[in-house]
């Protein structure tokens, strides 16, 4: 039997070291609980971090393929879709062309020309958003947009007049060079196919008999004028002032009747 049984200074003692070793392992554990919740709280922080640094860039790479793809295709492609390809009964092409640009382009100094170009066709894009069509493509100088298309309005050949008439506007506004732009436009109605081409740098397309008489529509027109075929004259009479231009020899198409949209009667 231990001598200290019988002391009770001697059990005080003992009682008093081992609750001084239970006092520092009871401090080193919560020690250790604080050091965990503070690395806790640092993973936390840390991975709300890169979470929002990841949305913030999903965000920024969804905006620059909205630049490129309308948001119904982004949809599909992220839903596997490989090969996208559509037919539509009717759409409504818009084909511009600045007048002289060829010529303009060469007495300019590059950095103007590429400002000027890129304030007049942000203009452009603009108009599209504003009037619910589709912006395609540009080609150098020329423009093309399509309404029709899904997620766009469903009076597209009244959109797409709307915008002939905004992009008219915005040429009369511009020319900060001193030079005055000029631009052609033709429309026209029809059906058409559309569609993803490519694996690097792909486009969204639209293909058809109607792309190209838009095309030459716009060719065979008037500077600052809007050429329309008679399909998008009869669509907009009664809403639009239109001025027929008679009978015309359309390359590929022979002898057609055309008009110039002159404006809307804002009704």
């Amino acid at each position: 039997m231990s001598t200290d049984e019988g002391d009770p200074e001697a059990r005080f003692r003992a009682l008093d070291k081992e609750n001084r070793l239970l006092a520092r392992k009871l401090a080193r554990l919560d020690s250790n609980v604080r050091q965990m919740e503070e690395m806790q709280d640092a993973t936390s922080r840390l991975l709300s971090g890169l979470t929002r640094e990841l949305e913030e860039e999903r965000a920024r790479s969804h905006a620059l393929l909205l630049n490129i793809l309308p948001q119904q295709i982004i949809d599909r492609l992220g839903a596997g879709e490989r090969v996208i390809a559509d037919r539509y009964a009717e759409v409504t092409v818009l084909f511009s062309d600045l007048v002289g640009f060829t010529e303009t382009s060469s007495q300019m100094d590059p950095h103007r020309l590429v400002s000027e170009l890129n304030t007049l066709f942000s203009r452009f894009d603009s108009l599209c958003e504003r009037t619910g069509v589709e912006k395609i493509k540009t080609i150098g100088d020329a423009y093309m947009a399509v309404g029709g298309l899904p997620g766009t309005r469903s009076d597209h050949v009244a959109a797409i007049a709307e915008l002939a008439l905004g992009m008219v506007g915005a040429i009369g506004e511009a020319g900060g060079s001193g030079r005055p732009w000029r631009i052609r436009i033709g429309i026209h109605s029809g059906p058409a196919v559309a569609g993803v081409i490519g694996t690097r740098k792909f486009v969204y397309d639209v293909w058809g008999d109607t792309v190209n008489v838009a095309s030459r529509l716009e060719a065979s027109g008037e500077p600052n004028r809007i050429h329309v075929s008679q399909v998008v004259a009869d669509a907009l009479r009664g809403s639009f002032d239109l001025e027929s231009r008679g009978t015309i020899e359309l390359k590929g198409k022979g002898l057609i009747k055309s008009h110039f949209l002159i404006g809307s009667r804002g009704l």
